[in-house]
């Protein structure tokens, strides 16, 4: 039987989703409706697969040095040029959001406190649907939106983050919708093994935005060990090929991450921290800095909604 609780953690108001046999997703709703854990239970003890926060302190004042690690990227994700784009005849920049190198990171949304709107639990699955409802004030971004996002736990250790947004700001409204997991699989990401179906690279400049242009990449088609490979990097998802779309495997601990995103989510960015002790899997609707180069770019007319579904899946190899 599936079950929902609360526990409290060195101020962290965890929200926990159970199978009832070992496997669970702890979730943050007043921290960005963050995921800070994605848990099975071995014979040799419990494995969470997502590098998380310890304490409400190492978030409240550490996300952004952090890398915003497992935050919602709304309403827009990776590097916005300068923060600033046009759209509709207006030109806007970002006043609210994290700047780093003269360019916005990750949208408004990574720190933003959810509401609790519906939790269910039964023999099924276990859901928790979240709200948080953007009011426009920031002069970078004035549209008035509904970000709603859903979790649900499933049987055979999978995991569907699901993210809903309406336009209620009467006017036209640009979105980028996104995921920022680290993953981390016991050990360092040199010993791991990666596999993701792309089509493309997408180009960088040097301060690792769009340049526009594309290059034919499958160089990961196939489980590679990482070892020193160092990513950031944005890729075109080749949804031709069979799920999962990537995975992510340490054959020391016996354990693997599938994860399966549906059509919305047509771009993958991948990025090694220094530290390597977890490695950034990350869903994306479209390309960074897409208010300016609307590589993927979603414009959501007034009172229309639109959705952004993933999955993600523990494996145990035998």
């Amino acid at each position: 039987m599936f079950t929902i609780s609360i526990q409290e953690t060195k101020g962290l108001h965890q929200w926990i989703l159970s199978d009832g046999s070992g496997t669970s997703a702890a979730i943050l709703p007043a921290f960005g409706a963050t995921l800070n854990a994605f848990s099975i239970t071995r014979q040799d003890g419990i494995h969470n697969v997502i590098d998380g926060y310890t304490d409400a302190e190492s978030f409240i004042h550490d996300v952004t040095g952090q890398g915003f690690k497992s935050c919602k990227l709304s309403p827009f994700a990776c590097r916005l040029k300068n923060g600033a784009y046009h759209f509709g005849q207006e030109n806007y920049k970002i006043q609210q959001g994290f700047y780093l190198n003269r360019h916005a990171l990750h949208g408004l949304l990574y720190n933003a406190p959810f509401i609790v709107l519906q939790q269910e639990a039964n023999a099924e699955k276990a859901m928790l649907r979240l709200l948080h409802q953007h009011k426009g004030t920031d002069a970078g971004f004035p549209f008035v939106y509904d970000c709603v996002v859903t979790y649900t736990l499933e049987h055979n250790h999978q995991l569907t983050l699901q993210t809903t947004v309406t336009n209620h700001s009467g006017k036209l409204m640009p979105i980028q919708d996104g995921w920022h997991p680290y993953f981390t699989l016991g050990g360092a990401i040199n010993d791991c093994q990666l596999e993701f179906q792309s089509k493309e690279l997408v180009l960088f400049d040097g301060e690792l935005l769009p340049t526009g242009e594309l290059k034919h990449f499958e160089d990961f088609g196939s489980l590679t060990l990482l070892g020193k490979t160092e990513f950031d990097h944005c890729f075109t998802v080749n949804f031709a090929e069979c799920q999962p779309l990537c995975v992510l495997r340490n054959p020391q601990t016996h354990i693997q991450v599938e994860i399966y995103p549906d059509t919305s989510y047509p771009y993958l960015q991948v990025y090694t921290p220094p530290h390597r002790h977890s490695i950034a899997i990350e869903n994306l609707s479209a390309a960074p800095d897409a208010f300016n180069n609307a590589m993927g770019l979603k414009v959501l007319p007034p009172g229309e909604t639109a959705t952004f579904t993933t999955r993600y899946k523990i494996s145990v190899l035998r």
